[in-house]
């Protein structure tokens, strides 16, 4: 079980899609952006997920750089769409997550993805555009 102190934390964290322009999404909260990006790519959901800082144990950059690559190919291979993106807490001492936006990303692949790297969490969101926090513990 996550300690109320990090689920807090994750349901707080901006989640950044690099880009022009950049997608803020927020837990719960609809995106008009994301659904915009959505028609434009054909996809009617998208996961936001990262291979860093595996069950909220910071890690160290050379770690997480090598993680997130490994996730990154994971992804290519399965020929998924990716953005790049990083999560970041607006007000917490947490560095900022490399992450990714996987397009057309199925809840339930996306589960199993982020359970093989050893995620507490994930952003998921489905045609309303509007991400929910999946628990994966």
């Amino acid at each position: 079980m996550l300690d109320a102190a990090t689920l807090q934390a994750y349901r707080e964290t901006h989640y950044r899609v690099q880009g022009d322009p950049e997608i803020v999404l927020r837990v719960g909260q609809p995106s008009a952006e994301l659904a915009l990006l959505y028609r434009a790519e054909g996809v009617s959901c998208s996961a936001f997920i990262t291979a860093c800082n595996p069950a909220s144990q910071r890690l160290d950059e050379a770690a997480n750089t090598s993680r997130q690559r490994q996730l990154e190919a994971e992804l290519a291979a399965r020929g998924l769409a990716c953005l790049p993106a990083v999560g970041r807490h607006p007000t917490n001492q947490w560095p900022a997550e490399p992450s990714v936006l996987v397009l057309g990303l199925p809840l339930e692949e996306a589960r199993l993805l982020c359970c093989q790297f050893g995620q507490n969490a994930l952003l998921w969101a489905d045609t309303d555009a509007v991400p929910q926090l999946v628990l994966l513990t």
